[in-house]
Order: C-alpha cells, then structure tokens, then sequence
C-alpha cells in the first residue's frame, strides 16, 4: 500500500506559507506503516486540482489532501473530486445541520456561501470536523487504468485536520490493514544533547523497517523519541515497547527527563516537591523567561497534588533584571534569588555578551547550601528562540547537575 499527499492553496504554491500538513500526514502515515511516496502541492484552481488527483488516484493506494474545502469560491476541492470521480455534487442535509449548528452555537447568521460545505460527491462519505465548519470527505475513486484508491480530502486548518485524523482517518487506514488492529505510541523526551548526537547514542534503533519503530523529533532543544507499535490490543502494544524503551533508557541515561507531554520544567518541579525543596531565580539574558516555565509547571503539579497547596516547595519567585544591572556572576545572581526569597536553591542567568567568534554567550548557575555550579551557555537561533532554548538549558542544570548536591539540603527551606 501506497500514499500520497496533496496540499491545496496558491499561498502554497507561491511561497507565502510552509505547508507543515504534509510533513505531519507523512510521518502519521509511515507510522501505520504505509508508506508516501509522493508529495503534490496545487494551486486553488479547477484544473490544477483535477491534474494533481487524477495522477495521484492513478498510482497511490491512498491519497490524503488538505485544503480547498471552505465556503468561498476559490475552495474547490469538492468539485474536483466529483469531476475526479466522474460523478456529482450532492446536498448533505447531515452535514448542512452540523455547519449550521457551529454558527448557531455563536449567535450568528449563517452565510449563504457556507451551504457550499455541505455538498459532497455522490456516493463518499462524511469526515465530521467537531472544530470548524468545513467537514472532510472520503470517497472511492476508479482511476482510468482501473486503479482504485481511497482518498481522504480534510481542512488545511493543522488542528483541525489533527483532529480529524486521528478520530476518523486512522481507524479508517487501520481497518484497510488488519495486522495491525490497534496502534500506540510512547514518548521519550530528552534534554542536553542533540538530534544527531542522540541518535548517535541509539545504535540501529532509528530504522524505518524496524519494529516497534521509533521516530526522533526536536523542538526548542527537546529531543522526543516516539515508540510506535501495532498489535492486537494495548496490551499487547505496551509489551512491544517496554523492551525498547528500556535500550533508550539505558544508552541514554540522565538525558531522559520524562514522557508523553513532560517538559524538563516539570521534570525539576517534581524533584524539588519530592524532596521537600524551594527554588527561586534572578534572570538577566533570559529576561523571565525561566521564571516563566517554572510557574507554569508549579501550577500543573499543583493540580496534582492539592495537599501541596500553599506549601514553601517548587518555585517561589523569581527576579528580572535589565542588562544595565550591575555586573554579576551567575553565582552571585543566584545567591541573590536564593538569599532574597529564602530558598533551598538559587538559579542565576547573566546579561548576554559577545565572544572572540561573534557567538552570544550566557552563564547560567545554581547555587545551593552545598556549593554552586556554573555553566557557560552559547546561543543559537533567533532571539525568541535563543532565549527560550536558553532558559529550558538553565533548568536542566538544576536536574542534571545542581542537583546532584541537593540530597542534603533541609526541607524547610
């Protein structure tokens, strides 16, 4: 079996926007093991559109598109199918009552141009999109060589195309390959090394014939590894997986912080509420952005545990400082958050500067009874993404190194 993806939209096809949809669809489907072995993207006209399915229908087993499914003229991925499908458009009154109920439900008239999403070829079926006006269609398509293929037509909106693909799309490919009845996925997230340098670390492990197989990501520093297995149930997924979760684990030690949704922000507040300890920051280079996602992670472990409401543990406060401070150490940054809000832990982040090869450097530090840890950090990215990558490295200084020297802190502090 064979895919192919197809994005619609002449802001595609002139560069204004990155189609980041077929990128997405094409890992899903190499995930449920169908492979796409094509990508196509074409402009919102009658004819473009016409040519990019009847080639893809032609030589791909399945085809996913996005885009060309809203209420206005240039939306015409519906007539392209039906003239694809050699067949006509018909008035959906399902589906008109599920657009007009999203204006309903905000106390606004309906426009007339939206009925348009209601008409779907004669004989496909219906992807609902409980987020937008704009439902899915899947149909059956004969090609001229007799070839058949199923296509999948969703909105180009990236969440609410998600949606759709994991509540509809997915179970439907599942059930085109029985073999592979249910499909699971673990995430490994990790922080301090690279995308490459970790899969350095994980020899043959990130194969595309391998199974379960397992998929490496990175955003703003995070490396996430992604198991997925297919079996008969979950359980039977989860016994797929335990055995390689346990290689990941053990050839990259510390570097592992969490799974599924964690950030290394909440891989350390639960440290500190573990161990009884409280941590408070003075930032300069990150400009509060450490303070930041440590509170947000204090409020999502809150949530877990309510008996630790109002407790002196986590994340106390923290101090955000201009870069026409005084100049300080790391250390002495965060001897100050620690002395001024009395806690166990102190992290001090410096004013950024300039090195010899033009790189821009930061020094991070945490500061406990026991001694400091400094680090010198060097940015790379955009200023928003510099900063942010930053800050999450900070954190991480707590987890892997300022921590090692925690054990013998007093848990009133």
């Amino acid at each position: 079996m064979r895919a192919e993806v197809i994005a619609i939209g002449d802001e595609l096809t002139s560069g204004q926007r990155l189609d980041t949809n077929s990128r997405w669809l094409s890992t899903e489907l190499g995930l449920l093991g169908i492979p796409v072995v094509f990508h196509t993207t074409a402009a919102d006209t009658l004819e473009a559109g016409i040519e990019a399915f009847r080639i893809a229908t032609g030589r791909a087993d399945v085809v996913v598109a996005t885009g060309g499914l809203g209420p206005t003229a240039d939306d015409l991925t519906r007539d392209v199918l039906a003239a694809v499908g050699n067949t006509t458009l018909e008035l959906s009154a399902d589906a008109l009552v599920a657009v007009e109920a999203r204006f309903a439900k905000r106390s606004v008239a309906m426009p007339e141009s939206n009925r348009r999403q209601a008409l779907f070829p004669r004989g496909s079926r219906i992807i609902p999109n409980p987020d937008g006006t704009a439902p899915g269609i899947d149909m059956d398509v004969v090609a001229a060589a007799g070839h058949r293929s199923r296509v999948f037509a969703l909105p180009g909106v990236p969440s609410e195309m998600k949606t759709m693909w994991e509540a509809t799309v997915q179970p439907a490919l599942l059930r085109l390959r029985p073999d592979a009845a249910t499909i699971v996925h673990r995430r490994i997230k990790c922080f301090g090394a690279g995308e490459s340098a970790i899969e350095a670390l994980l020899p043959d492990l990130i194969r595309r014939d391998r199974e379960p197989l397992v998929g490496i990501t990175a955003h703003e520093a995070t490396i996430t590894l992604r198991i997925t297995a297919r079996a008969a149930d979950t359980a039977a997924c989860a016994a797929v997986i335990a055995p390689t979760e346990t290689v990941i684990r053990q050839c990259l030690g510390d570097l592992v912080y969490g799974v599924e949704d964690d950030e290394v922000e909440d891989a350390v507040i639960r440290l500190l509420h573990d161990r009884g300890l409280s941590l408070a920051t003075c930032e300069i280079g990150t400009t509060g952005r450490v303070a930041e996602l440590l509170a947000e992670a204090q409020r999502r472990e809150a949530a877990k545990r309510p008996t630790d409401a109002g407790s002196a543990r986590g994340f106390v406060g923290g101090l955000v400082l201009g870069d026409s401070a005084a100049p300080a150490t790391a250390a002495d940054l965060a001897a100050r958050a620690r002395g001024e809000f009395g806690t166990a832990v102190g992290v001090g982040i410096t004013a950024p500067r300039t090195n010899a090869e033009g790189r821009m450097l930061l020094d991070f530090a945490v500061v406990t009874a026991g001694g400091a840890e400094s680090v010198e950090h060097v940015c790379g990215g955009g200023a928003a993404l510099a900063r942010s990558r930053a800050a999450k490295a900070a954190i991480d200084l707590v987890r892997r190194g300022g921590t090692a020297r925690l054990g013998g802190e007093a848990a009133s502090r």
